[in-house]
C-alpha cells in the first residue's frame, strides 16, 4: 500500500475559514481538504460552513473526520487525491502523526491566544503555552518539517524546537 498523497498538513484553530479555503488549497493544489477534529466531525452545522468556503475555491471535496477515524482511513486515499489536512490544534496534530499518518509538512497558521494567559506570543497569530511547545518539538522529532505561515505569499518561519 503506497502512502496517501498529502501535500500539506496545517495547524489552525479556526480551521478552514477564507485563508485555508481560498488562498492555500489553491496555493498547494489540494483537491481534497480533511479536518481532523473530534468535535466538528459531529457538528453539521460547523461542517455546511466550512465547505461553503472551500467551494469558493473551487474544491468539492471536504471531509470532517474525527482523528481516530483519520488514522484509520488514511491509506485509502486515492493516488488522485492531493490531500491537505488541517486540525486546531499542535496536540492534535501530534495524535495523526503519532498515529501513522504520514505527514511530511506542518505549516502553522493561526492559533489565537484566546483569553488564555500562558500562552505567549510569538508572532501576530502565533500564541504558544508550553504543551503546545511540547507537542511542536514532537513532532520535529518525528522528522516532520514545521514552520510559521499565515499565507503564502509572507515569509515563512522555520519552527526551531524551543529547548
Amino acid at each position: 500500500m503506497s502512502d496517501p498523497n498529502i501535500l500539506l498538513a496545517r495547524i489552525d484553530n479556526r480551521l478552514i475559514h477564507g485563508q485555508v479555503g481560498a488562498v492555500w488549497t489553491r496555493h498547494i493544489g489540494a483537491n481534497l481538504v480533511i479536518v481532523a477534529d473530534d468535535a466538528v466531525a459531529e457538528d453539521r452545522i460547523l461542517q455546511a460552513a466550512m465547505k461553503m468556503a472551500v467551494n469558493a475555491a473551487g474544491i468539492k471535496a471536504a471531509r470532517f473526520f474525527s482523528l481516530q477515524k483519520t488514522i484509520d482511513i488514511i491509506y485509502n486515499a486515492s493516488p488522485a487525491q492531493k490531500i491537505f489536512i488541517i486540525t486546531r490544534t499542535p496536540k492534535e496534530m501530534r495524535v495523526l502523526i503519532e498515529g501513522g499518518v504520514p505527514i511530511k509538512k506542518v505549516n502553522v497558521g493561526n492559533m489565537h491566544q484566546n483569553g488564555e494567559a500562558s500562552k505567549k506570543q510569538i508572532t501576530s497569530y502565533m500564541f504558544c503555552d508550553e504543551q503546545d511547545f511540547a507537542d511542536l518539538d514532537a513532532i520535529v522529532d518525528k522528522g516532520v518539517e514545521v514552520f510559521i505561515q499565515s499565507v503564502p505569499s509572507v515569509d515563512r518561519i522555520d519552527y526551531k524546537k524551543k529547548n
